[in-house]
């Protein structure tokens, strides 16, 4: 008898995270073709979140992947010409060449294209977003630099740096540094020209320049975050203000569990209990 409760426990132990993750599916899928058919668009989702390794617990931050292309690409394809594009965009970035190929394929989609940005889209997120027509962000979502970062075999430098370092007078500098160098400088001239390239249609020819100055040149660090004043001051195409059934949506794609959450609070909109008195 005991070892039968204990098996029954065991399946349960072990189905119960599989049903859950289905209802979570279904519930996606219903949010997501209720959206659909309130904005009459197709709704696309990019959402990067930090895993877990499995034994040794360490984070381990998703991002922008050619697999992450390929399927968001084979999305943008089958979306009719004449159907709006919503994208759902939370990501820290990723590779250039999968960032670029998503931003030129919504570029190039004939209707329209809004990109939603619930918390962050930050350098490859942000260069998929300047593709949009209009970029909607939540209350302090953020974007960021899209300035090219350089790896080499012990550390990540800025490209502009690299550049900047190398315009100081020093005669011992070796090959390596001034390979460096040229392939620091033709990182930011293809980054500024793939950001001409996307805003040209969405931002007038006289706040182009400015654009690419803050995003490709490295005014700030690579992950500076850039509000929704200071992206409006530049002259992109935002909006303040997310829909709540996006923001519901959200929801849907939670962290994966830790054993402690690390903010907590009672959930829904909150009275308080007295008249506090206005900040100063």
């Amino acid at each position: 008898m005991f070892w039968n409760i204990l098996g029954i426990i065991l399946l349960i132990s072990f189905l119960y995270p599989i049903l859950q993750r289905k209802i979570l599916e279904q519930e996606r899928l219903r949010l997501i073709h209720g959206i659909e058919r309130k904005r009459r668009t197709r709704v696309i989702i990019m959402i990067h979140r930090q895993e877990a390794m499995s034994f040794f617990g360490f984070p381990l931050v998703r991002y922008i992947t050619i697999e992450d292309s390929e399927n968001l690409l084979r999305a943008i394809r089958l979306t009719p010409d004449d159907v709006p594009i919503d994208l759902i965009l939370h990501t820290p970035g990723g590779l250039v060449l999968a960032s670029e190929q998503i931003a030129h394929a919504l570029k190039k989609h004939p209707s329209r294209v809004t990109v939603f940005v619930p918390h962050y889209a930050m350098s490859g997120g942000t260069l998929i977003a300047l593709a949009a027509d209009e970029i909607v962000l939540d209350s302090f979502a953020v974007l960021g630099p899209v300035d090219p970062q350089l790896r080499t075999a012990h550390f990540q430098y800025p490209a502009v740096s690299i550049v900047q370092a190398l315009q100081q007078p020093n005669p011992h500098r070796d090959d390596e540094l001034l390979i460096l160098g040229d392939i620091a400088g033709k990182a930011i001239e293809q980054v500024k020209h793939t950001v001409e390239d996307l805003v040209q249609d969405t931002v007038s020819r006289e706040q182009i320049p400015e654009v690419v100055k803050h995003l490709s040149e490295g005014c700030w660090t690579h992950d500076f975050p850039i509000f929704y004043e200071k992206l409006k001051e530049i002259g992109l195409p935002v909006k303040e203000g997310l829909p709540e059934d996006i923001c519901e949506l959200m929801k849907l794609y939670p962290q994966p569990p830790q054993t402690s959450p690390s903010v907590e609070y009672i959930p829904g909109p909150y009275r308080p209990f007295r008249k506090n008195p206005k900040k100063k």
